[in-house]
């Protein structure tokens, strides 16, 4: 009886090793099917006045298909993975308007357009029509942004495995082997919470000024010329929204007149009867909400000592021509004196300089550039840009295709020196004379090194004002560099109001799996399922014998027999 019972212990023991083995060849192949992790980066989620906008949902859990997909296929439960180089933006289109069920979008991006690039263009990007490519991905983000779309979207870069990935995938649709539950194919999972708003939001102002030098015994206040520049950007993804243009390009522009005129007032003897303002404000895509904040929290005496403000956004992509935007008539004496400054000095440089006037509608809460908040409390101000018309809301503000590698340095180098110049020339009273002061090579030029460096640094910082905190790093970076350069250097710490609400959740690891269909499931359960079969019954029989195994299939007799 004991050696029967040993025998019995002896098979159950050789199965418990048998089935761990199985589990654990199981287990390798499951971690074996990850494809790889990709960095991806959300369409970004936002409400205006309770209407929502952007992507709805963060987490994602579906097959993989390219847009060469089965006619009537049903997409309900799939991701498309569609390149930005291969977009249909008719097909995009559609699918958001009419509101197609969707399982999600992933769309992926050239390496081109990251900030980690550092390989600038190539000849065949230029040969492939680059700025058509960058038209395109402008279309496909103001579409997305301005939709309601409620399934997930995200934004991934191009590398070698996720083309190896998209290039099985095409295969399979291209066979009529679209990936499903019992085909098989790629999986894609995202692990993220449900979004959820981004608290009273705070944006930061930083102001520097520069005092200028009062005669003895003048009591009167200076006059003053403010030089301001919002910092801050939106874009459909806000984890890539650097906006090396807009509007960092108008932030070094800024900070290198800063550091230009630091030195002319350093000196007693050479500065100036003015006093010199530079703002650096947050909200710029929101109406301007923090340009606002700032000005109303100057006292009235500062309001009126302003001479008139030049504001600049958009300076670095421009080739021979820039735009003075102005809200009050071209016939205005102050108009006319900032408008002449400014020729004068752009004929010098061989570039032009135009007008543009555009009202303001009291009426209308839409603030399209940035002097309108000056001129609302009745500032002289003017917009210096790139751009001939006022950009669209939430449009021209630093989105996906602004980036590094479109940035003309020489631009920004040039509006430098065209500002520096049209403002030491009003301070110094220097009007009409071709007088150089800020001259190549002298102390007081312009430095490209210093231009480039913050290029680069705002090139690779996303500055979203929502999820861009008041101790942020470059938030910090920037007081530091106006306190290097100016006196008095004010942080304003305000909440974003009025009537847009975010969202967190702007970023995800992407994981790709490779699965097998569950026809594949089956005939390896099968399989499976006979070798531990007949593996059981060969352990039985060479321990207890063929009668014993029989036994163990034969019907137990009933309770009735055994009492008899």
């Amino acid at each position: 009886m004991a050696s029967k019972k040993q025998g019995q212990r002896q098979v159950l023991e050789s199965m418990y090793s048998v089935i761990a083995l199985v589990f654990m060849l199981v287990a390798c192949v499951e971690l074996g099917d990850a494809a790889s992790a990709v960095d991806v980066y959300r369409l970004i989620q936002y409400d205006i006045s309770g209407v929502p906008f952007g992507s709805r949902l963060a987490s994602l859990n579906h097959h993989a298909s390219s847009l060469h997909f089965s006619p009537g296929a049903d997409l309900s439960r799939t991701v498309l993975v569609i390149p930005v180089r291969e977009l249909d933006l008719g097909f995009v289109k559609e699918y958001i308007s009419q509101r197609q069920p969707l399982g999600g979008l992933l769309f992926l991006l050239p390496q081109i357009f990251s900030f980690e690039n550092k390989e600038g263009t190539t000849d065949s990007d230029q040969n492939g029509g680059l700025e058509l490519l960058k038209n395109k991905l402008i279309e496909l983000e103001q579409s997305l942004i301005h939709a309601n779309i409620l399934y997930p979207v995200y934004f991934a870069f191009e590398d070698e495995n996720v083309n190896a990935v998209l290039a099985d995938i095409k295969k399979n649709d291209a066979a009529g082997q679209q990936a499903t539950a019992t085909t098989g194919g790629y999986k894609f999972v995202v692990s993220a919470p449900e979004p959820k708003k981004v608290a009273s939001p705070v944006i930061t102002n930083i102001q520097g000024w520069l005092p200028g030098l009062k005669a003895d015994g003048d009591a009167t206040q200076l006059p003053t010329i403010a030089i301001v520049v919002s910092y801050d950007t939106f874009g459909a993804a806000p984890a890539l929204s650097v906006g090396s243009d807009s509007n960092g390009s108008g932030v070094v522009a800024l900070l290198e007149i800063a550091r230009l005129f630091s030195i002319l007032y350093s000196n007693p003897k050479t500065r100036g009867r003015y006093n010199l303002l530079f703002g650096l404000t947050s909200g710029g895509p929101y109406n301007y909400n923090g340009t606002h904040k700032w000005l109303r929290s100057f006292d009235q005496r500062l309001r009126e000592s302003i001479d008139y403000a030049i504001c600049l956004n958009s300076v670095g992509s421009w080739d021979n021509e820039l735009h003075l935007h102005v809200s009050k008539p071209p016939e205005n004496a102050y108009i006319k004196q900032i408008f002449e400054g400014f020729t004068n000095v752009a004929e010098e440089l061989g570039v032009k300089v135009g007008l543009k006037h555009k009202k303001i509608n009291i009426s209308n809460s839409r603030v399209a550039w940035e002097h309108e908040q000056f001129s609302r409390l009745r500032i002289t101000a003017a917009t210096l840009s790139e751009l001939s018309v006022a950009p669209g809301l939430l449009e021209s503000t630093g989105g996906l295709s602004d980036g590094r590698h479109f940035l003309n340095e020489n631009a920004v180098i040039r509006t430098v020196k065209l500002v520096a110049e049209s403002l030491a020339r009003h301070i110094y009273g220097h009007q009409g004379k071709s007088i150089e002061i800020f001259a190549n090579g002298s102390s007081l030029a312009v430095n490209p090194s210093y231009i480039r460096s913050w290029l680069d640094l705002l090139s690779r910082t996303p500055r979203v004002a929502p999820f861009l905190s008041k101790n942020d790093p470059f938030v910090m970076a920037l007081k530091k560099e106006l306190t290097d350069h100016t006196d008095e250097v004010i942080m304003q710490n305000e909440v974003l109001d009025g009537m847009f609400t975010f969202y967190d959740s702007t970023k995800a690891t992407l994981n790709v799996y490779q699965v097998a269909s569950v026809t594949f499931d089956l005939l390896l359960l099968l399989v499976l399922g006979s070798y531990l079969i007949v593996l059981f019954s060969f352990l039985v029989i060479i321990t207890r014998g063929l009668d014993d195994l029989i036994s163990l299939f034969r019907r137990p007799p009933s309770r009735k027999v055994k009492t008899a």
